[in-house]
């Protein structure tokens, strides 16, 4: 919200904009008081019925809600629900020694139980702290306590083994759908339930967690959607989808599917992942998008690469390389998040522009090269639109910005290189929009075409999707059939012009 327009009332300004470029659909990053400083962009949250006061007031969410809906736009906001910022007022409870917050959150007094829960968990912020726990000694009783923090140290994991977490979250999320609330999106619902000897993602009981809120909204607030944030392997993000628990889910897997063909020129993997895991059940939609606010994790399945003849660690190692810019050949500007020098593991920073090439080719001055990388988003944007579900754009995509390095300057997030891709919009940028000579506008006005073109085809109003083998293995193709209309959707991944039979 600050980056974009200042504060809540500078959104509801930007309205007329949002209806320009033909969006129905508006996600605002976390917005609720957090942390001074360092607070994983809001997603720790100190007080969930509390708009930051920079941002505003939450009787401004809610005109905001109301106009959104007035124009056609549904407001989502995300619920971080697997932990809470060390501040809110249940972490201070806990911490003085209330003994009905003693149970909100996992806090032990030595290392025997967090040593024995590690030994089954990734390390999700290797760089932040080693294993599932950070220690905390400002406890009222004097005791220090090993407190479980999956993200960073300042997020504390909230413990749904007690009824009265669910009980306080499912308060905090009626709330939201009274403010004018229609999507929330459940972050990092993977990790919610804890269970020792596991990996403590997508257990069992993480879904009859997800599926007794949603039975709580069906009562109270039958109009509210959950959208899934299921960053795990492909068959687990599935799992989420379905009346029961989430209406919508992230696709994951075909956004870094997308950028994996991209640096290969090869469809092969995407056009096999999607032909097993694309259909979901009636009812609910797949929201694909290309970028977003987080990095970029290769979720493919290896089983599927390795039909392939591809070996899955071997292709990540790849695909970090090339899209850092390390690869011989690379068009790309990104930057490695959380690279962990033991495994090898690490996930992509970087916008959609300079990670597309535009800012190498502009560095360059190279204008083929500028098409190209124009013509690579454009693709990407075209495959989102046309290939089913809702097709999520990050704004700034629509001009082509470029990865902003002046994070690195300010102390709060210098340590997080996924503010590269968080830049504060540049509206002057934005006016040349409107310039077909310039290459915002260039951008914005295809772009704009897309989305026009989207609205205008009866077919992809429709469920069903056919993913096709077309004896090229450049360029990917799928047919959308609806109320009469038949289309079939052909995008080519190299640099030259091919043959489909």
């Amino acid at each position: 919200v600050d980056l974009f327009a200042g504060d809540l009332a500078g959104v509801r300004q930007k309205i007329d904009y949002f209806q320009e470029l033909g969006l129905t659909y508006l996600h605002l990053m976390p917005l609720f008081k957090a942390p001074e400083g360092d607070s994983d962009g809001g997603y720790a949250i100190s007080d969930y019925r509390q708009v930051d006061p920079l941002l505003g007031s939450m009787d401004e969410l809610r005109m905001l809600a109301a106009e959104l809906r007035q124009a056609g736009i549904s407001l989502v906001l995300d619920f971080v629900f697997n932990h809470t910022s060390d501040e809110h007022r249940w972490a201070q409870q806990m911490r003085a020694g209330d003994p009905d917050q003693q149970e909100t959150y996992f806090a032990f007094p030595d290392r025997q139980m967090p040593d024995a829960y590690d030994r089954t968990l990734r390390e999700i912020f290797p760089d932040q702290h080693a294993g599932s726990f950070s220690y905390r000694a400002d406890f009222a009783d004097g005791q220090g306590r090993w407190v479980w923090t999956t993200f960073n140290s300042f997020q504390w994991d909230l413990n749904y083994q007690n009824p009265q977490t669910f009980n306080n979250m499912a308060a905090e999320m009626l709330f939201l759908a009274n403010q004018g609330v229609e999507v929330l999106r459940l972050d990092a619902l993977a990790f919610t339930w804890k269970e020792m000897g596991t990996n403590c993602e997508s257990l069992p009981l993480a879904h009859t967690l997800v599926q007794a809120f949603n039975a709580v909204a069906r009562i109270a607030a039958p109009a509210l959607l959950f959208k899934s944030e299921a960053i795990v392997h492909p068959d687990e993000v599935a799992e989420y989808i379905s009346a029961q628990e989430c209406q919508l889910s992230y696709n994951p897997l075909l956004m870094a599917l997308l950028w994996e063909t991209l640096a290969t020129r090869q469809v092969r993997l995407l056009r096999a992942s999607m032909a097993r895991r694309f259909a979901i059940p009636a009812g609910c939609a797949w929201v694909n998008y290309v970028r977003c606010h987080d990095d970029i994790g290769w979720t493919f399945d290896d089983g599927d690469a390795s039909a392939l003849g591809i070996n899955g660690y071997d292709h990540r190692r790849f695909l970090n390389a090339f899209y850092i810019g390390r690869f011989p050949g690379s068009f790309a500007r990104g930057l490695p998040f959380q690279e962990n020098p033991r495994t090898g593991d690490a996930r992509i920073s970087g916008s959609l522009a300079s990670l597309a090439g535009l800012e190498r080719a502009l560095q360059l001055g190279d204008e083929p090269e500028i098409e190209l990388a124009i013509g690579r988003i454009l693709l990407l944007h075209a495959i989102i639109l046309s290939i089913g579900g809702i097709p999520l754009l990050y704004l700034g995509d629509e001009i082509g910005a470029l990865n902003d390095y002046g994070y690195r300057a300010q102390a709060d997030k210098a340590g997080d290189s996924r503010w590269v891709h968080r830049p504060r919009t540049d509206w002057e940028k934005m006016a040349q929009r409107t310039d077909p000579s310039a290459i915002e506008g260039r951008i914005y006005s295809q772009l704009q075409h897309l989305i026009h073109l989207r609205k205008m085809q009866p077919a992809l109003a429709g469920h069903h999707t056919q993913i096709l083998t077309i004896g090229n293995e450049h360029v990917l193709g799928y047919l959308r059939e609806h109320d009469g209309q038949i289309l079939l959707v052909l995008a080519n991944f190299s640099e030259r012009e091919q043959q489909v039979a």
